[in-house]
């Protein structure tokens, strides 16, 4: 399976690295605005909520060389709207300063970043699959997910419900960052994902 990076990843993207023993990770395409590739989605108590990662353009595009733009307060924004959002789920407490830490070691890649998050989330799940980045781009390879889970497409991924903070106001909102799911089911999310 080939996947591209991803900021917070969604649960499908989760699924598929539960699934697979071996992954590569895109690290030579183009960067793709509105993607996940920089973004993410939560749920607050006004509803669904997606948080961004404000990204530099030097002329490259590939997304390896993707720089961090930190002279904005976006991480503090970002982290509010984290706190506001879980603060009362079940596990929020026993994750929220390791990976407020990987954030606030404020990467100068996207990429970099990217991989140290998909990283923490992969250890407190507790799966631990081979993730390879690729060293060339090819345009079509077999089990390509590269464009497939994207927040602008509909997925065919069908989680079943699980327990959600807001879910008397909203009920189950599907297609959320694996946060949501590691925030509410804490040690239970290898058994939903698989």
């Amino acid at each position: 399976m080939t996947l591209s990076t991803a900021w917070f990843p969604p649960i499908e993207f989760f699924a598929v690295l539960a699934g697979n023993s071996t992954v590569y990770m895109e690290a030579c395409e183009s960067y793709r605005k509105q993607t996940w590739r920089n973004r993410c989605r939560i749920l607050t108590e006004g509803g669904p909520m997606d948080l961004r990662v404000p990204v530099l353009h030097d002329g490259t595009r590939l997304i390896r060389d993707i720089r961090v733009d930190w002279s904005t307060p976006w991480l503090r924004q970002c982290e509010y709207a984290i706190d506001t959002a879980y603060y009362s789920s079940p596990f929020f407490e026993y994750y929220r300063d390791e990976l407020y830490a990987l954030l606030d070691a404020r990467r100068e890649r996207l990429w970099d970043m990217n991989m140290d998050i998909i990283g923490f989330f992969c250890r407190k799940i507790g799966i631990s699959p081979e993730i390879v980045p690729t060293a060339d781009f090819v345009r079509e390879v077999e089990g390509d997910l590269r464009n497939s889970i994207d927040p602008k497409k509909s997925s065919s991924y069908v989680g079943r419900p699980y327990w959600q903070v807001f879910r008397d106001r909203f009920g189950f909102v599907p297609g959320l960052s694996v946060m949501d799911l590691l925030y509410n089911e804490g040690p239970e999310s290898l058994a939903y994902l698989k």
